[in-house]
């Protein structure tokens, strides 16, 4: 999620200090993504770096009011009619763990599938009690807040379903099939072209 663009827009609307940001970016998401007032600041001086905001004069309080300039509301509308792009790798922790996990000798893959579903069907539970706890969502604030857990419900159905999917995908291998020892090759520098790891495949399959 890009904080950068996200506090831009709000600016958008009219000039924020600091704590003010911070306030308006808690009611548009629901408070589902905590910022400190740290990260608001330096968001703001990278912007004002780039160009896109301006840095006013305090008030009588003490609060430095921030301004976007016509790049920083160019900037805004380019983000807001821009799709969002996804990666063609994943970081995502849990397929990463499950994909070393399934390769490991030794390693009981289904158990690490159950506990964590097991965690994922709590998680899951735990925000579809949040989101029917909540108020109806009759005014703007509770309906984005509305929003952000409906998006939180689904990856965590998601996340069950890939779980399930992984374990009978896992079943239909034998797990010796799925072990790889340690290679006795010394790898050339650089990364294996995808080619490279389908060949690779390939011929360990054929060896199986």
């Amino acid at each position: 999620m890009s904080v950068r663009q996200s506090l831009l827009a709000i600016l958008d609307q009219g000039p924020c200090y600091g704590y003010q940001l911070r306030a308006e970016f808690d009611r548009r998401t629901g408070s589902t993504w905590p910022l400190n007032v740290g990260q608001i600041y330096n968001t703001l001086e990278r912007l004002e770096r780039d160009g896109l905001v301006e840095r006013g004069d305090a008030d009588d309080q003490g609060h430095v009011y921030w301004a976007i300039t016509p790049a920083g509301s160019v900037e805004v509308s380019g983000w807001l009619s821009s799709t969002v792009e996804r990666g063609t790798g994943t970081r995502d922790e849990l397929a990463i763990k499950l994909a070393v996990a399934a390769t490991l000798p030794g390693v009981d893959v289904t158990a690490v599938i159950q506990s964590q579903r097991k965690a994922s069907l709590a998680q899951l539970q735990e925000l579809q009690r949040t989101k029917y706890a909540g108020p109806q969502p009759d005014s703007p604030q509770e309906l984005a807040w509305t929003l952000v857990i409906d998006n939180m419900i689904f990856q965590a159905e998601a996340e069950v379903r890939w779980l399930d999917h992984t374990e009978q995908r896992l079943a239909q291998h034998p797990r010796h099939a799925l072990e790889l020892e340690l290679s006795t090759e010394h790898p050339k520098r650089g990364r294996p072209s995808a080619r490279s790891l389908s060949a690779q495949a390939t011929s360990g399959s054929a060896d199986a």
